[in-house]
């Protein structure tokens, strides 16, 4: 129940309506018994700096970022670590009231390590591995970040606009001297060859996410490696298309309900110093996803 003390945080993206965020974190809210409230924050991308002035008049306390605006967001904010500067990507943000009315909006990202705990959770880690990450945004440049802190041996990033794949290798290449990183153009027959040489393929576009769950970054007409463990990112339907097909192809799949949960949790502990109940949020995600497979 809203009341005149309830905490506000939310997530802003654009389209917003799949978002599962707001479903697991008001259970933990409740599952805590914390007076705060997560909303659905649609904000089209030519309004984004309006919409983060719209945060602090309204009394937020913050907010989740999702596509399109991860990269966008940071001219707007008036803190971003160093770490969180070098892959150029923000998912939460934090802000901090002073008395007289002044806000500042700290940004932070907990995709690195949301991701990197959703693989390990999977059964998956990247230590000397080899990955293949399709996309070039902001999930991409998290998942980049955080397989090269796991000490992966070789990322290759390919994108339908190879330009921004190439970018986002150059942009992180000083910072991983131990990773190999490489980037492409994405068509069939490189996806086909690089995932052949690759131990796990990383889905980090929106392809294939709600309402457009029967399409994937997978062409129907080849096969899929038996030998890959595949990790798709979009968690809503909590099976893809392109999960089914490396079920299919008897592969290893890694759904992107544990990122999720993973990012929610670290940035529900910045905005409440308190560390969520993980199973309810698992659980009411779960709930939410299994009644729409059923339909």
């Amino acid at each position: 129940m809203f009341d005149g003390q309830t905490q506000l945080v939310g997530v802003m993206g654009w389209p917003i309506a799949h978002s599962l965020s707001p479903v697991m974190h008001n259970a933990a809210f409740d599952a805590l018994g914390l007076n705060w409230r997560y909303v659905a924050l649609p904000v089209h991308p030519s309004q984004l700096s309006v919409a983060i002035e719209g945060l602090k008049a309204l009394g937020f306390r913050g907010s989740n970022v999702t596509v399109p605006h991860k990269e966008a967001v940071i001219p707007s904010l008036d803190e971003v670590p160093s770490r969180v500067r070098r892959f150029g990507a923000v998912n939460t943000l934090v802000i901090h009231r002073e008395e007289g009315g002044r806000c500042t909006v700290h940004g932070e990202n907990t995709d690195v390590q949301g991701f990197v705990h959703a693989l390990r959770g999977g059964g998956f880690d990247p230590q000397g591995r080899r990955v293949l990450v399709v996309g070039a945004g902001g999930g991409a440049r998290g998942a980049v970040y955080g397989l090269c802190g796991a000490g992966a041996a070789e990322v290759v990033v390919l994108n339908r606009t190879p330009g921004r794949a190439a970018a986002l290798v150059d942009d992180l290449s000083t910072h991983a001297p131990g990773t190999a990183l490489r980037s492409g153009a994405l068509t069939a027959d490189v996806l086909e060859r690089c995932a052949n040489e690759a131990d796990l393929l990383v889905n980090a576009t929106t392809r294939g996410m709600w309402p457009h769950d029967g399409v994937s970054i997978w062409p129907d007409d080849r096969c899929l490696p038996s030998h890959l463990a595949v990790c798709d990112m979009v968690y809503r339907p909590l099976e893809t298309k392109l999960l089914r097909q490396a079920r299919a192809a008897g592969a290893w799949p890694i759904d992107g309900l544990g990122m999720l949960l993973g990012q929610g949790a670290l940035s529900f502990q910045m905005w409440t110093g308190q560390w969520p109940p993980e199973d309810v949020m698992r659980a009411a995600c779960k709930a939410v996803l299994v009644q729409e497979g059923s339909r």
